[in-house]
């Protein structure tokens, strides 16, 4: 009992699962490949929705063809955002097993979401293009249809245990607050005193690592006796899951609740998810090896070019004598003309 009100009181230990679906001891389904596949289907689905109710010029039956343009521009830009923002050394190295090619192995991790939301406004132009569509439309399409995708995108960065928030303050660690984390990583880093519990389990050069799998497995001993050591830190992810999700969401359909022109909603976007993107950097780690400028992390320094970028954005599509097209408000009936 002493146990269990201990880890209420204190923080959330961190030991989910990165693997939803186990098919070997090695390989499995994992909840960042079906975050991406469930973001892709609720993109669709929105989309779908705004062509059958007339809300874009898009027919219905372009909306598959769309989407394949959108799943290429999010994993192309997201992966090559991620080697020039953040990790240069994967476009030169190279290995002796598949893929072969550093770029190439997504299934390691390493996606940017600024360089896939550049792939993504990529993908739209080029399928303007081709089909002869208002390509700013499509952007707008895409901006608002991503939402659900970035919200499950940041839920399954928590569920990998990645991109660690900022450790609490030193109150915060004495008395730490039920919604911080606490990762089971960093005993086996060696990170955490385990003076308490190497009188209990005897002191040896594997005490870290067969604590933290201890501590996985649930063991409520390992936990009363290490918990109280370890460091709380930020939930950032699950922050930037609800910043990125519903709060994103909601600005950008108070936005597109009438009809705008093309441009509009996608500049809002570019101006909200930046705003956004620079709070919550600031209980978030900065990027290992990533120098920081300004007191800014990369992120932020991106998120800075995205708000100016949405601003010019939004003036000069508002300034445009075209007509307005789409919005999210139910569709007003129009009566039957009626004949003398």
């Amino acid at each position: 009992m002493h146990a269990l009100t201990s880890l209420v009181a204190e923080s959330y230990l961190h030991r989910l699962d990165p693997v939803a679906i186990p098919l070997s001891p090695t390989m499995g389904i994992r909840w960042y490949g079906l975050a991406y596949l469930a973001g892709f289907v609720l993109a669709w689905v929105f989309i779908r929705w705004m062509a059958r109710t007339d809300r874009s010029p898009l027919s219905t039956s372009a909306v598959g063809d769309l989407m394949v343009y959108a799943v290429v521009g999010v994993i192309a830009g997201g992966r090559l955002g991620y080697a020039l923002f953040y990790n240069p050394a994967i476009l030169v190295t190279f290995t002796s097993s598949p893929p072969w090619w550093e770029l190439l192995a997504i299934h390691r991790g390493g996606m940017a979401s600024h360089g896939g939301i550049i792939g993504v406004a990529i993908a739209m132009v080029a399928f303007a293009v081709r089909h002869r569509l208002p390509a700013l439309h499509l952007i707008d399409l895409a901006a608002i249809a991503a939402t659900p995708g970035l919200f499950l995108g940041r839920l399954a960065n928590f569920i990998n245990g990645e991109l660690w928030g900022k450790r609490l303050s030193e109150a915060g660690q004495m008395d730490p607050p039920w919604w911080s984390v606490k990762y089971p990583e960093e005993v086996g880093r060696g990170g955490v005193d385990l003076t308490a519990a190497s009188v209990e389990y005897g002191s040896s050069e594997d005490l870290p690592m067969m604590l933290e799998a201890a501590l996985r497995a649930g063991d409520a001993r390992a936990e009363a006796l290490v918990m109280p050591h370890m460091t709380a830190y930020w939930p950032s992810q699950l922050i930037q899951a609800f910043s990125d999700g519903p709060v994103l969401l909601l600005v950008l359909a108070a936005v597109w609740w009438r009809p705008r022109k093309p441009g509009v909603v996608c500049g809002w976007f570019a101006i909200t998810y930046g705003v956004l993107r620079i709070l919550t950097e600031f209980v978030r780690q900065p990027d290992e090896g990533v120098a920081i400028l300004a007191g800014l992390q990369r992120g932020q320094l991106l998120s800075v070019f995205m708000i100016i970028a949405g601003i010019v954005i939004v003036w000069i599509c508002s300034s445009r004598t075209i007509p307005p097209i789409g919005g999210l408000a139910p569709l007003t009936p129009v009566s039957p003309t009626t004949r003398p």
